[in-house]
């Protein structure tokens, strides 16, 4: 049994070996890899850039939800954040400031153009945060990649990601942190550069009628303002305090100027507004 065994694996081996090549070319044919067609270069250094070099020291960017297409706001009370359809506000517009951190370490600060405060985690919320305040870490972040084309996620210093609200309540326009072991595509956000204007900044829309924007009922509102010096600092305690009426910045800006002359004897040359964030 043992002879006749080794005999018929013999003449099966010599089978195989008598197979004409021709046979074999289809097999190896087949298993030829499908060549895609050639990508350009720049598409290619853009699949290669690391997520951290689509921001710039200075770029002004909106960061939009993946999931929603609504875009990252700084709310104006100076201390929130939410989702928005529109982009075309400065509450849309976040500051980037490439902050080097221990050794090679980089960070991004998101500086909102709106309120001048940063966008921080603290716990499970995203608010925004003053930059001397003692936990610097909470304004810190580091963009990478999302897997998804040129998607990134925002992941704070101390692990949690940057997460869009809403996905099962479409109301809910609210933006929070997760830590890493909760990681979705709520978290993907896309960058768009904001484009710099040729001309800087537009100048002020023009006030309204008086007249009718007395008629339209607009509500009193309590103003608090004090002076600063050219270098930006002031006295705490010679905080000013006055009603005005509306919401025109073209009219508090006038109110503004009979008050220092009325406080100087003089108008002044001209007036730079600021908003301290917060209030």
């Amino acid at each position: 049994g043992l002879e006749i065994s080794r005999r018929r694996l013999g003449a099966r081996r010599n089978r195989r070996n008598q197979q004409p090549t021709e046979l074999a070319s289809p097999r190896r044919s087949a298993k030829k890899p499908h060549l895609s067609p050639p990508r350009s270069s720049a598409a290619s250094a853009l699949q290669r850039r690391r997520p951290m070099d689509r921001f710039h020291d200075r770029q002004h960017v909106w960061l939009r939800s993946r999931v929603h297409g609504t875009y990252l706001k700084a709310n104006s009370d100076g201390k929130t954040v939410s989702l928005r359809d529109r982009r075309a506000s400065l509450k849309a517009a976040w500051t980037v400031h490439i902050y080097q951190g221990e050794g090679d370490a980089v960070y991004l600060l998101l500086h909102s153009a709106a309120y001048g405060r940063y966008l921080a985690a603290t716990g499970f919320r995203a608010e925004q945060r003053n930059y001397d305040e003692p936990d610097v870490q909470a304004i810190m972040w580091e963009a990478v990649g999302a897997g998804s084309g040129d998607d990134v996620m925002l992941r704070n210093v101390g692990g949690c990601y940057l997460r869009a609200n809403g996905r099962y309540l479409r109301w809910n326009t609210g933006v929070s942190v997760e830590d890493m072991d909760r990681v979705s595509n709520m978290a993907h956000w896309i960058v768009e550069p904001i484009p710099a204007r040729e001309a800087g900044m537009p100048d002020l829309p023009g006030p309204p009628n008086r007249v009718l924007y007395m008629v339209l009922g607009q509500a009193w509102r309590t103003i608090v303002f004090v002076r600063a010096n050219a270098e930006g600092f002031y006295d705490e305690g010679n905080w000013h305090i006055f009603p005005f009426r509306g919401r025109s910045v073209n009219h508090l800006r006038n109110e503004l100027a009979d008050r220092i002359a009325f406080i100087d004897g003089q108008y002044p040359d001209g007036i730079a507004m600021c908003v301290r964030a917060g209030l």
